[in-house]
Formats: C-alpha cells, structure tokens, sequence
C-alpha cells in the first residue's frame, strides 16, 4: 500500500488563523505587511516550521512601500525546497499560506509552491486547483510573473492567471471595483474571457 505524501494546503487571511490552531498544521509560510507587529496567532499552534515574508500587496511603485521582489520569490521557493525535502519524513503534512485576507499574497505563493511540486502539471490545471482551496483566490500578478521565471514556466502562468481572472470576474463581478479601488486596474485589464 502507498501512503499519500501529499500535504494538506490550506490559504486564509490573519482573521482565519486561530481557527486552523487544531488542525494540524506542520508549515506556515506568512506573507504580512512590514509594519505589522508579530503575530500572536500561532501561540496556539502545535510544533511547526514557519516563514515570515514583509511586503507589500502592490503591483506598481508606491511611495513607503516595499514592491514583492525576486528575492521575495526565492524566498518562498527556498521554503518550498526545505519542505519537499524533508517531507518523505512526515506523511501528515500541512502546510498553511496565509496574507492579510488569504486573496492576493498567499494564494501567489500557494500556486508557487504547487507549481515547485508539481513542475510538469498544467498551469490551468494548478489555477483550478488553487481556486478549489481558496475559491476567491486573486493571485498577486507580480509574484506570479517572478515564479513564471523563476520556476522556467515561460510565461505559462502569467496566460493562465489572465484566464483565473476572468473566471473570478464572472463569478464575482464585484470583484471589477473592489480590485480597481486597490490600484491594480492592470489586473481587471489583464482578466480574458472564457
């Protein structure tokens, strides 16, 4: 009999983590605002291996805040590596993502990592997937262009998120004003038609 090494994946906001506390998790990777102070939320937590990523939920320059960069991205794919690593070791794996809304940060970096494990699985099929464990999934479109390079996709990701767009803006038109109201417009314009 095999035994199923896949981890359990869970992306929520800051408001959801103290109800994950008895779920088991093994992994966080944290994506919050560089001004926020240290989370208390994990003091309920059992034994667990976490990283803490600071910047911000922005897709252009803005004057005092930190833009995600290829380091941030190396970042996530190093934390990434350290768990397919050692992951032969724990079959009870779970790992959690989480930003400030579980939206934009974490779920870039949830399709980072499931793209890293994963190298030779579709794109479309990764999107789907993602928007299974967090239906309103809006990946941050910068951090997707530097996993595209980063994890050789040439490109494949950034046309499969303009396709993720589109199908968020289908299901949740309100979506449109709400993301336009964040200053990414450029996100709204990238969304295609399905």
């Amino acid at each position: 009999m095999k035994i199923d090494l896949s981890p359990e994946l869970t992306v929520c906001g800051i408001n959801e983590l103290t109800a994950q506390s008895a779920r088991n998790v093994t992994h966080v990777l944290s994506t919050i605002d560089p001004e926020r102070p240290e989370l208390t939320e994990f003091s309920g937590y059992g034994d667990h291996v976490r990283t803490t990523l600071r910047f911000h939920d922005i897709i252009a320059e803005r004057d005092g805040q930190i833009m995600p960069s290829e380091r941030h991205m190396a970042e996530i794919l190093k934390f990434g590596t350290s768990f397919l690593n050692g992951r032969d070791r724990d079959a009870h794996a779970h790992i959690l993502v989480h930003c400030h809304m579980g939206v934009s940060r974490s779920t870039a970096a949830m399709l980072t990592l499931m793209a890293q494990a994963s190298p030779n699985e579709p794109g479309e099929t990764l999107f789907r997937r993602l928007a299974e464990i967090r239906p309103q999934a809006w990946p941050n479109s910068v951090m997707v262009a530097f996993a595209d390079e980063q994890l050789g996709r040439r490109g494949e990701l950034t046309r499969q998120l303009k396709l993720h767009y589109g199908r968020q803006l289908e299901k949740q038109p309100h979506y449109k004003d709400w993301i336009t109201s964040l200053g990414r417009q450029a996100e709204v314009e990238m969304a295609k038609s399905i």
